[in-house]
């Protein structure tokens, strides 16, 4: 059969748009550790802050199962949890694990602890409520439930959030969904071998199995956000071919008290006189010890350079107004 050069051109230039188009559909995909700053009097006692990780590529079929994602969808955000429902791990869309609002429309310039527990308890009456029922009590009945279920929803009100994204492919994510969803989702907290940056850890490993390590040294055997973070980041620079960048969510401005900053174990006990000082005075050979580690491995700066973000992958701006952001640090 004969064809024409003229026809041949425009065969070729529907086949590069149809290659073009066909790669953009198996393009790489991203998973994010989310380092989150502590809030609170806990926060400051425990100032170890929080892990989660994003998924830009999965959704949820329900807080405790996982799909693949359609096409206009922002994915999902899975981590462990004290107590929440007896579950494991539990995941949220993205919009409302960060502002408790499903469109990103709908996310408000600045907050009050008010609005952000009414916020909080919207979503959780359409979507929660087999996970944070209603209480019960005669005195409170029909109320939000106590305990730490606040933790699912609205985190960027209480919190400063740091993103550290790696590429993923789509068969690395079908069998993270394929083994999540097959294995069994029971509660098995535990603060020192078994927190949510050990959940974490293990699932970054699943993509890129021995890139996250706990380090005996500077946090004494047990994982922190801060440590995956630095572990990941050093992974990522032993492996250069990996697409590997950082942003950062700021806390939504308003009345709600400002979170801290990240530390590990080892590092909040350098910082802290109420810890050092007495530790210093009692046992000086271990202090030091403490103190060569940190130097040694145990300091990870937060890079400057990181992107300011409403969501990973949107600006920090509103489609239709600015959002109100805190100046730089």
């Amino acid at each position: 059969m004969c064809i024409s050069t003229k026809s041949l051109r425009a065969v070729l230039i529907v086949f590069a748009l149809l290659s073009i188009a066909a790669g953009g559909t198996h393009a790489v995909a991203d998973a994010a550790l989310l380092m989150e700053q502590p809030y609170g009097q806990f926060g400051a006692m425990n100032p170890t802050g929080h892990a989660a990780i994003y998924l830009d590529r999965i959704c949820a079929q329900s807080p405790t199962e996982l799909r693949m994602c359609a096409p206009d969808e922002d994915g999902v955000v899975i981590s462990r949890y004290h107590r929440v429902g007896g579950y494991d791990w539990i995941a949220i869309p993205i919009v409302p694990y960060l502002y408790s609002v499903e469109r990103v429309e709908d996310i408000p310039s600045e907050a009050t602890p008010a609005l952000e527990a009414q916020l909080r308890d919207d979503y959780r009456r359409q979507y929660l409520l087999n996970i944070a029922p209603n209480t019960t009590a005669a005195e409170a009945a029909g109320e939000p439930p106590p305990g730490d279920w606040t933790q699912l929803v609205g985190a960027s009100y209480d919190r400063k959030i740091y993103g550290f994204q790696i590429e993923t492919t789509r068969e690395q994510d079908e069998r993270l969904v394929a083994l999540l969803n097959d294995r069994r989702n029971i509660a098995g907290f535990n603060l020192l071998y078994r927190n949510c940056a050990d959940f974490s850890r293990n699932v970054l490993n699943m993509y890129y199995p021995h890139a996250v390590r706990r380090n005996f040294l500077v946090d004494l055997g047990i994982t922190t956000p801060k440590q995956v973070a630095r572990s990941l980041t050093r992974y990522a620079h032993r492996n250069p071919g990996l697409e590997f960048t950082t942003f950062v969510i700021p806390q939504v401005p308003g009345t709600i008290p400002r979170s801290h900053p990240v530390y590990g174990v080892v590092e909040s006990m350098m910082k802290s006189k109420k810890y050092v000082v007495p530790l210093a005075v009692l046992s000086p050979h271990v202090t030091a010890g403490m103190a060569i580690a940190y130097f040694t491995d145990g300091r990870f700066k937060i890079p400057k350079n990181a992107e300011r973000v409403l969501v990973p992958g949107e600006p920090a701006e509103k489609p239709s107004a600015p959002v109100l952001v805190p100046a730089a640090e």
